[in-house]
């Protein structure tokens, strides 16, 4: 186990420290660190004002926590999903609901580098990674939740654009992305 305390939903809580890369180790630190500092003290407050704090958004950015899993040459910092998720663990000790929002923007930067073509890497990935631009997934409808396979929303190409028809009920970060 862990010697930095019980996490009953941990998704690494079989693993010891032992079992962590050397690199690892170190953004699980980093993370910690980041998380106790800039997190953890207004963490409450943020949720009891419904605070969406850039700043601080900016500031795990500027530790390389805004393309994780994008690749290094358009800006992201290439790591593999295990790497993430130590991260990810750490931030959400201290603010799980801002931790949340990170998630989304860095599945957003991954989808960028995985789908999109060299033109839209160049052109969005390095403000993903340092956040200038903060992304969002467009997935909760009235009807449906957050079940992808019932969603309704519909996007129809038109000649060289496309026309988005529906409507969504909740997205993180949305007021900033």
């Amino acid at each position: 186990p862990r010697s930095s305390g019980v996490r009953s939903f941990s998704l690494l809580a079989q693993l010891s420290d032992a079992d962590l890369t050397e690199d690892q180790r170190e953004f699980q630190s980093l993370a910690r660190s980041f998380a106790q500092n800039e997190m953890a003290p207004y963490a409450a407050e943020w949720d009891r004002t419904s605070h969406f704090p850039v700043p601080t958004i900016k500031a795990a950015a500027d530790l390389g926590f805004g393309a994780l899993f994008a690749r290094e040459e358009f800006g992201g910092t290439g790591l593999k999903r295990v790497d993430g998720a130590v991260i990810f663990e750490e931030l959400s000790a201290a603010c799980p609901s801002t931790t949340a929002y990170l998630t989304i923007h860095n599945m957003c930067a991954w989808m960028v580098d995985t789908f999109g073509d060299d033109h839209l890497r160049e052109k969005w990935l390095p403000q993903m990674a340092s956040m200038d631009k903060l992304a969002s997934y467009c997935l909760t409808e009235p009807g449906s939740g957050s079940d992808a396979a019932a969603m309704s929303t519909k996007a129809v190409r038109d000649g060289d654009h496309y026309i988005v028809d529906g409507s969504k009920a909740f997205i993180s970060g949305g007021a900033v992305s």
